[in-house]
């Protein structure tokens, strides 16, 4: 394949979906830490009893398992809803077939988390509403046992074959796909309004930063989002271009293609079994006659070299903030899990901003409280998932600016009219403090209230 055959499968796979007429779904997906109240390992066996409880319950099926024949995931067909661990078994996911309604998602979520919560108790484990597992700088993770993740956590590992061969300091938890958890949403974009949705959400991410910042890492505690980072300085953002935000503006179809064309693949999959290799990007991996990577052979790591095949585009995946998928949505990956009773969150200021990109391009051409100062949004983003903010702005311009924002987000979701706007109540009491999930813990721990209260605290559904 030559460039331009690359970039024409490219648009197939990515633009070409956003063409088509279709209701306007949502898709949420909200991943929780397992948590045992001993602070120790979980016992896979016990999780795996209260998940299988779960599926008999609500009607569930298994669709996948690991190498030992554990169940990975299930699903209920008659919504889509899906019950899976993600990455390891310390970190539980709830996936939402798509739906007209945010209440209505919110309404499944709280039945099964109820029920599952309350098995865990059972136990001596807590799901909670947090952004990184507090047991995970006791316990280092151990990933499931299955193609994918074993592949990941094998490529994730190689950090230190390129520590010398790129300019970033990695750090060093390869497993941290383990013990991150994330609060995401699919939402459908159609190809006109694509670039603009792009651009003014990456306007947005700084002003997310603020209201949504969930996971503190002890060994990094400037940060009060550290997932980000986690991202960002590991294998995933050996290429930037593959993770966090768009680094400019786009102003073309093209060119969005073309950026995609510099993003990385890393892995395949041949004869069943995934390859992984060192990163390349996509507009140059069919200039190669062969390609050497890694595969598990059933007992241990083999070196194996292969050719590339066009359907190779299929394992081009990233974790960009916006990421854009063949299904014609852009999943939303930048929030990390939110306290329980919120759990909608993230989700209804996504769906109402979306509703709203005119009026939210609008705001930040005039935004003269961070976008006055020099720095990129990427730059800023990243300045605002620290503990310590910097001196641009005052904390009530700062506050204003995100009650204005809600209001437009508040003004998207009325009309959808589905009386979704309620569902960001919580957002508006951290706008006006200032504050965030991580933030209100921290200030916490400082007056000696201990990290287990806030496990249960952040896990209730009020």
């Amino acid at each position: 394949m030559n460039k331009e055959a690359v970039y024409e499968a490219i648009y197939n796979k990515y633009i070409e979906p956003t063409k088509k007429k279709r209701e306007d779904y949502v898709g949420i997906e909200i991943e929780m830490p397992i948590v045992p109240d001993s602070g120790e390992a979980v016992d896979e066996v016990r999780v795996h009893e209260v998940a299988d409880s779960f599926i008999k319950k609500f009607g569930f099926k298994p669709s996948g398992t690991d190498a030992d024949g554990a169940m990975t995931s299930a699903e209920l067909e008659e919504t889509g809803d899906i019950l899976s661990f993600d990455c390891s078994y310390r970190n539980l996911e709830l996936s939402f077939g798509k739906a007209r309604s945010l209440l209505e998602v919110r309404d499944r979520f709280n039945r099964y988390y109820n029920y599952l919560n309350a098995d865990f108790h059972r136990i001596g484990y807590s799901l909670t509403g947090m952004g990184v597992n507090p047991n995970c700088y006791k316990v280092r993770g151990v990933p499931i046992k299955n193609e994918r993740y074993r592949m990941l956590y094998h490529y994730l590992s190689s950090y230190k074959k390129y520590a010398s061969e790129v300019d970033m300091r990695f750090h060093d938890h390869p497993d941290f796909g383990t013990f991150t958890s994330a609060s995401q949403i699919q939402l459908d974009v159609p190809y006109d309004r694509l670039i603009d949705v792009i651009n003014v959400n990456g306007m947005v991410e700084p002003y997310k930063s603020m209201l949504f910042a969930n996971s503190y890492l002890p060994d990094h505690p400037d940060y009060l989002c550290v997932r980000n980072m986690l991202w960002e300085r590991s294998m995933q953002g050996f290429n930037p271009h593959n993770i966090g935000m768009f680094e400019k503006q786009m102003y073309s179809h093209r060119e969005l293609v073309e950026y995609i064309g510099t993003q990385s693949i890393y892995c395949t999959m041949r004869d069943g079994r995934y390859i992984d290799f060192e990163p390349v990007p996509f507009c140059k991996y069919f200039e190669r006659d062969h390609i050497e990577g890694e595969m598990f052979d059933g007992e241990k790591y083999i070196t194996v070299t292969f050719s590339p095949e066009p359907g190779d585009i299929d394992y081009l995946r990233t974790f960009k903030f916006e990421d854009l998928t063949y299904r014609g949505t852009i999943e939303y990956r930048s929030s990390c899990c939110q306290p329980v009773g919120e759990a909608m969150v993230v989700g209804a200021f996504q769906a109402g901003i979306n509703e709203r990109i005119s009026e939210l391009k609008e705001l930040f051409e005039t935004d003269n409280v961070i976008y006055s100062h020099g720095f990129s949004a990427v730059e800023l983003q990243r300045m605002y998932s620290m503990r310590k903010y910097p001196d641009l702005a005052t904390k009530k311009d700062l506050s204003d600016q995100l009650i204005r924002i809600l209001d437009i987000s508040a003004d998207g979701l009325k009309s959808r009219g589905f009386g979704e706007e309620s569902l960001l109540e919580p957002l508006y009491a951290r706008a006006e403090k200032l504050t965030n999930p991580s933030r209100d813990m921290l200030e916490g721990l400082d007056r000696g209230v201990p990290i287990s209260e806030y496990v249960k605290r952040y896990g209730e559904i009020a």
